[in-house]
């Protein structure tokens, strides 16, 4: 995601590749770009901050990250507990490890690494990592008091039970067949929506790559069908969609 808040801007589990996966000399193996990034690195504005939940491949891209830091090695990385040594030798200035409600200032904003159900390790062996969701809260500008909740990736929790409200809960909504124990389903999703009292939910985690068995298409449809009467809350639904709340 792009996020603007209280003036700021945050690009969050950055993935500009053509596929993710490991690494295999001038080969990449594991799953491919189904859409292309709404915008090149070259056309990204100005980035004051980026965050990183975990360590998954299709959630922390080293050969993307490399090319961001080419242009913005000056802007501050936060990035979940345990996985500083994958962003070592990138080039970036500052890099902040946050564990779970454990909180940091960082490009005016307060940011707070917030529990979810999933896993960390990169390559099976490495379980050390940790696994955030993060919670943005503007404290400068004319977005004072706007509240983001960037979910990364999670099951079915109630650890956002009482977080809220926020003005925006960007959440997961596929992989859940068969991964259901590592990510919510849609209706799941929306649930955690009024947990988290969300104004707006922002679905993302779908149509990008093919990571489990429900056809892509799936996860939206579900998840507007949850949602029912109040299907206008969910905004930016496909790759390349902008919303404006009024509060950035």
């Amino acid at each position: 995601l792009l996020l603007r808040i209280g003036g700021r801007t945050i690009l969050t589990d950055p993935v500009f590749s053509p596929r993710v996966g490991v690494g295999l000399l001038f080969a990449t193996i594991g799953p491919r770009r189904h859409q292309q990034p709404a915008l090149t690195i070259d056309e990204l504005p100005p980035i004051d901050l980026i965050l990183s939940s975990h360590a998954h491949f299709d959630h922390l891209d080293r050969p993307s990250l490399w090319r961001l830091a080419r242009r913005f090695r000056d802007v501050p990385v936060i990035a979940a507990a345990g996985t500083a040594d994958l962003f070592d030798d990138l080039g970036f200035g500052k890099l902040v490890e946050l564990d779970w409600d454990d909180s940091t200032t960082a490009a005016g904003l307060k940011v707070s690494a917030v529990p979810v159900k999933h896993w960390g390790p990169r390559v099976f062996f490495d379980d050390w990592r940790g696994y955030n969701a993060y919670l943005l809260e503007s404290t400068q500008g004319m977005g004072v008091g706007a509240r983001i909740l960037f979910g990364g990736d999670t099951a079915h929790t109630d650890a956002w039970k009482g977080i809220g409200p926020v003005d925006l809960l960007a959440v997961g909504i596929s992989a859940y067949d068969p991964f259901i124990a590592a990510h919510a389903s849609p209706e799941q999703a929306w649930k955690m929506a009024q947990m988290a009292e969300a104004r707006h939910v922002l679905p993302i985690h779908h149509t990008t790559f093919k990571l489990s068995y429900e056809p892509m298409d799936e996860p939206l449809r579900r998840l507007l069908a949850a949602a029912g009467d109040q299907a206008h809350r969910v905004v930016a639904r496909q790759v390349g969609d902008m919303w404006v709340d009024g509060l950035s």
